[in-house]
C-alpha cells in the first residue's frame, strides 16, 4: 500500500460476452469493501471497475446473436452497471475499453513500446482458444487439445503477429517478485508465479490481423492488425488512473513522470484464473514502458459448489441477484465476505447462508431491536446522558482488530471481530438486565450507563458494518439519530447523550429455516 492517503482499487474489467454471476459479484463485492472501509478510514480512494469489450469472443457472440459487436457490449455493460447497483457496488469510474479515451491510451501505450523497440513483428503457429483468448503450448493442452482454464477445444493457428519482447524482463520481475514478498498475495500464488518463472519467459503475441478479428484497437505502426485483447484490457488501469495524455505530443504523456495521478494502482483484485496475465504480462509491459507498476496485486480463490468451481458451463452458478431478492443486498455482500477466507476457496451450500444470515439476524439486528426499542420504552426515545462507557474497552478493540486485519487482507477476520462486538453487547445486555434496573428507582443511574452504553456501541458497530453492509447501516444510522454513518474515528467520538431514536421493523428479518433444504 501507499504511504499516501489515497488509494487506487481496482477489479478486472469483465467480459461483456455474459451476464453477471457470483463470480463477478464476489470479486466486485470484495473491492467495495475494502475501498468502502478505507473511506471509513478517511482515505481519498479511487474504485475501479468496468467491461472488456474486445476481442474474438465479443465478435463471435455478436455475430450469434445477429447484431453489432458495440450493440451487444451497450446491453452488457448496462447489465453490469445495473448489477453492481443492486449489489450496492460503489465504484468511482465504470471503464469501457471502446471508450476514446481508452482506445487512445492504447494506441500511446503501443507506439511507446514500438518506439522503444520493445516490438517485433514475427509469425505464431500454436493452439489458440477463442473464449479465453489465449494461446496455449503443445504441452499445456495436452493429447486432448484443450484449453487449460475453460476445458474447450482449441484451434491451431499460423499467422503474423507482432511480439513484445517480454523475455528481456524476466530477471526484473523475478526480483521484483523476490524483493516485495507482499506484492503477490496470498503467498500461495506468489510461489505459483515464481514457479512459473523457472522456465524461460517467452515473447507476448500482442497483435491479431484483421483478416480474422476486426473487433478491436488498430495498432498505431500497422493498421492491418488490432491489439490483443489482454494487452488492451489490463491497460484500462492506467487509462483510468489519468497518468497518460494522449492529446500532449511524445515525451510529454506522462510516461516519464506519473505524479499527480492515481498510478499506480494500489491493488488489482483478480480470480486466481488470471493472475498470470496480471501479475506477468502486466508488469512486464509496464516495464517495457518504462512505468512503476502497481503495488499489490491479491488473488482470490474461487466459489466452488462441491469439488467444483462454479462455471457457466457446467450450469452450477449460483445468482447473487436472485438470493438478493429473499435476504436482502447486505445478506448476500455479508455471506460472500465472511464466508470466503480472503485468498482461498469456499464452497457454497444453502445450509451455510443460512447461517450466516442468521448471525445477521440473531446477534446484530437482534441486538440493534433491543437497544433501540429500551431506549424507546425506558427513556422516552432519548439517549440518556452517562460518563460511563461499559463497552468503551470492547469497541476500541474491535476498531484496532478490524484494521490490523484489513491491513492484513483477512477481510472475513475484519468483520468477525466486529460481531465478536456485537455479541458482547449482548452478552452486556444479558448481564446487566435492564428490565430489571428500569423497575428499581435507585438503578436509574445504572440503566443510563446500560443506555447510553449500547447506544454508543451501535454507533461504532453501524461504522465497521458500513463496509459490507451500506444499505443496513444507513438504516441504523438514521434510527439513531445520525445524519449519516459516521467514519471509524468520528464513531468513537460521536456524542449520544440527547439523540432521538427510532424503532423500527427488523434489520434482517427471519427467514424460514426450511429454505435452505427447498433450494435445488
Amino acid at each position: 500500500m501507499s504511504g499516501t492517503d489515497r488509494r487506487f482499487f481496482t477489479t478486472p474489467i469483465y467480459y461483456a460476452s455474459g451476464e453477471p454471476h457470483i463470480g463477478h459479484a464476489y470479486t466486485t463485492i470484495l473491492t467495495d469493501v475494502l475501498a468502502r472501509f478505507h473511506r471509513q478510514d478517511g482515505k481519498d480512494v479511487l474504485f475501479l471497475t468496468g467491461t472488456d469489450e474486445h476481442g474474438q469472443k465479443i465478435q463471435d457472440e455478436a455475430e450469434k446473436r445477429g447484431v453489432e459487436p458495440i450493440e451487444l457490449c451497450d446491453l452488457m455493460a448496462e447489465r453490469f452497471e445495473e448489477a453492481w447497483k443492486t449489489l450496492g457496488i460503489s465504484y468511482d469510474r465504470f471503464i469501457r475499453t471502446t471508450e476514446d479515451e481508452h482506445k487512445a491510451v492504447v494506441t500511446a501505450f503501443l507506439k511507446r513500446l514500438w518506439d522503444r523497440e520493445q516490438i517485433y513483428e514475427g509469425t505464431y503457429s500454436g493452439w489458440y482458444c477463442v473464449s479465453d483468448e489465449r494461446y496455449w503450448t503443445e504441452k499445456d493442452i495436452g493429447e486432448d487439445r484443450r484449453c487449460q482454464i475453460c476445458g474447450r477445444e482449441v484451434t491451431y493457428v499460423e499467422e503474423k503477429n507482432y511480439f513484445f519482447k517480454m523475455s528481456e524482463w524476466q530477471d526484473d520481475l523475478i526480483k521484483q517478485i523476490e524483493d516485495n514478498p507482499e506484492w503477490i498475495v496470498p503467498e500461495v500464488r506468489r510461489n505459483e508465479i515464481l514457479g512459473f518463472l523457472r522456465q524461460p519467459l517467452g515473447d507476448l503475441s500482442i497483435s491479431r490481423p484483421k483478416s480474422r478479428l476486426s473487433w478491436g484497437i488498430d495498432l498505431p505502426f500497422d493498421a492491418d492488425h488490432v491489439a490483443y485483447v489482454w494487452v488492451d484490457a489490463l491497460i484500462n488501469y492506467l487509462t483510468a488512473s489519468g497518468a497518460i495524455d494522449p492529446s500532449k505530443p511524445d515525451g510529454e504523456q506522462g510516461f516519464d513522470d506519473v505524479t499527480g495521478s492515481w498510478w499506480p494502482a494500489d491493488m488489482h483484485l483478480v480470480g486466481k484464473d488470471i493472475l498470470t496475465t496480471h501479475s506477468v504480462y502486466w508488469p512486464t509491459l509496464l516495464m517495457g514502458v518504462g512505468l512503476p507498476v502497481p503495488r499489490q496485486i491479491l488473488a482470490h480463490g474461487w466459489w466452488v459448489v462441491g469439488d467444483t468451481k462454479m462455471s457457466k458451463s457446467l450450469g452450477n452458478v449460483v445468482d447473487p441477484l436472485a438470493l438478493r431478492e429473499t435476504f436482502g443486498t447486505d445478506a448476500v455482500r455479508w455471506y460472500l465476505m465472511r464466508e470466503m477466507p480472503t485468498g482461498g476457496d469456499a464452497s457454497y451450500t444453502p445450509e451455510r447462508f443460512l447461517t450466516r444470515y442468521d448471525e445477521l439476524a440473531n446477534v446484530l439486528g437482534n441486538l440493534a431491536s433491543r437497544a433501540i426499542s429500551m431506549i424507546s420504552k425506558y427513556r422516552d426515545g432519548i439517549v440518556p446522558d452517562s460518563a460511563s462507557n461499559g463497552l468503551e474497552s470492547e469497541a476500541h478493540g474491535a476498531l484496532s482488530e478490524a484494521r490490523a486485519s484489513i491491513a492484513r487482507l483477512k477481510v472475513h477476520e475484519a468483520f468477525a471481530s466486529a460481531m465478536d462486538l456485537a455479541r458482547a453487547a449482548n452478552v452486556y445486555v444479558e448481564e446487566r438486565q435492564p428490565w430489571a434496573q428500569a423497575k428499581d428507582p435507585a438503578q436509574a443511574s445504572e440503566l443510563d450507563e446500560t443506555l447510553s452504553t449500547l447506544a454508543h456501541v451501535l454507533v461504532v458497530l453501524c461504522a465497521l458494518f458500513q463496509p459490507v453492509a451500506p444499505e443496513k447501516m444507513g438504516v441504523l444510522a438514521e434510527r439513531l439519530g445520525l445524519d449519516g454513518v459516521p467514519t471509524l474515528d468520528q464513531a468513537i467520538a460521536t456524542e449520544m447523550a440527547g439523540r432521538s431514536v427510532t424503532s423500527g421493523n427488523p434489520l434482517f428479518p427471519r427467514v424460514d429455516p426450511t429454505w435452505a433444504n427447498s433450494e435445488d
